[in-house]
């Protein structure tokens, strides 16, 4: 893209339109270099992280630099193990997630008998009573339900959890009472084939981080703001509630950019806009002065448990660990799913932009509750659907 002046805070003066050049609004994560048809990219050996990466997640986390060190190598051999551990595991494939206490990638299975082809791999196993598949068919049956019918606004979201082995439904506080959420959580429980658990969630209900036209770092669509995303071939990615297909998108400088191509919200919450007009793509995320910006290598699946973190022009750089996949959001302008929930903060502005896992793109930000004072909680759209639903290429280092 167009270069920017390099007193602006955090950006280099290579930046360019897919790397995380910003908008306020969007968060973004790098994704891998697969397409429609192609298998997502296996990461390049991990460069050893930087002094200010890992400040950034001892910040977020209350790790030690050493621990963080020795968190991030953890998670990349993690991410690396779990598609071989998966095949292991086949039918009797119960989930997996990543143990912060032994450092190790956890793989439910079903059958003792595939546990010891498992740990073959490196993972570490455990017993589950349900496959991985039998929660996602459950988790469907209310997906489909929510379709046909908006859940009750009491009702924040809903996930599969293979720790626990049941589908979990998270109801705010307040809410519990509600004839409309008792009779959704009725429903829930008896149409399914597996556990049904109710979790408490905050009262304030979910929202999405777009954000009206202010100043910073964004890309302008109409009266939104919204924050680039990761880099692809010819374009980048970003939320679909920023913008509709054939939607003029222009840049910080106010200059056209290009035009979304295609966009999907409510029930998905991505989007895909050309780059032309002068700007470029590079595999790039914005470190915001906090960290150095970070080189997009791939698209790897960060498991449950692993750390994240997020690059948004409104709150910049800011850490967490991945908490759910698989989650349904509840949003006022309808249910969108197969989301992935972290623990990291947003706000308004952040919509769209980067989630990244050491050096691999996990998805870009769609919304969440509570912000970067008090903390909260935000969802991102996983970015190799995206790139797989458009035909997309992840630009790369």
């Amino acid at each position: 893209m167009r270069r920017k002046p390099v007193v602006r805070a955090g950006l280099s003066a290579l930046l360019v339109l897919g790397a995380l050049s910003g908008a306020g609004g969007a968060f973004s994560t790098a994704a891998a270099a697969s397409g429609a048809d192609a298998p997502a990219a296996k990461p390049a050996a991990a460069s050893a992280p930087s002094a200010t990466l890992v400040r950034a997640l001892g910040r977020d986390l209350g790790l030690t630099a050493d621990q963080a060190r020795e968190r991030l190598g953890q998670e990349a051999a993690a991410m690396r193990l779990e598609p071989k551990a998966k095949r292991a595991a086949g039918a009797s494939y119960g989930g997996s997630w990543f143990d912060t206490g032994s450092g190790k990638l956890v793989v439910g299975v079903t059958s003792a008998e595939r546990a010891a082809s498992v740990r073959a791999t490196g993972a570490t196993t455990r017993i589950v009573e349900h496959s991985a598949d039998a929660l996602d068919a459950a988790k469907a049956r209310l997906d489909e339900k929510a379709r046909k019918q908006a859940a009750p606004a009491g009702v924040s979201s809903w996930s599969t959890d293979p720790r626990a082995g049941a589908v979990v439904v998270r109801v705010r506080q307040g809410s519990e009472g509600d004839a409309a959420v008792r009779a959704f959580l009725r429903e829930a429980k008896r149409s399914a084939s597996v556990p049904v658990t109710v979790e408490k969630a905050p009262a304030q209900a979910p929202t999405t981080f777009a954000a009206g036209t202010v100043g910073g770092d964004p890309y302008y669509t109409g009266n939104v703001r919204c924050s680039i995303g990761f880099s692809v071939q010819g374009g980048f990615v970003t939320a679909g509630h920023c913008g509709q297909a054939g939607g003029s998108v222009s840049g910080w400088d106010g200059s056209y950019i290009g035009n979304f191509q295609g966009s999907s919200f409510p029930g998905n919450d991505y989007a895909y806009v050309s780059v032309g007009s002068g700007w470029w793509t590079v595999p790039v995320v914005l470190g915001w002065g906090t960290v150095p910006d970070q080189l997009v290598r791939g698209s790897a699946e960060a498991p449950i448990g692993a750390s994240i973190c997020r690059s948004g022009s409104t709150t910049h750089w800011h850490c967490g660990t991945v908490l759910a996949k698989n989650e349904t959001v509840n949003y006022s302008q309808g249910a969108v799913y197969q989301m992935t929930k972290t623990s990291v903060c947003a706000e308004g502005g952040d919509s769209g932009g980067s989630f990244i896992s050491g050096d691999q793109a996990q998805g870009v930000t769609s919304g969440g509750w509570g912000n970067c004072s008090s903390g909260g909680e935000t969802w991102y759209q996983p970015v190799n659907e995206i790139l797989s639903v458009y035909g997309l290429r992840l630009h790369t280092a």
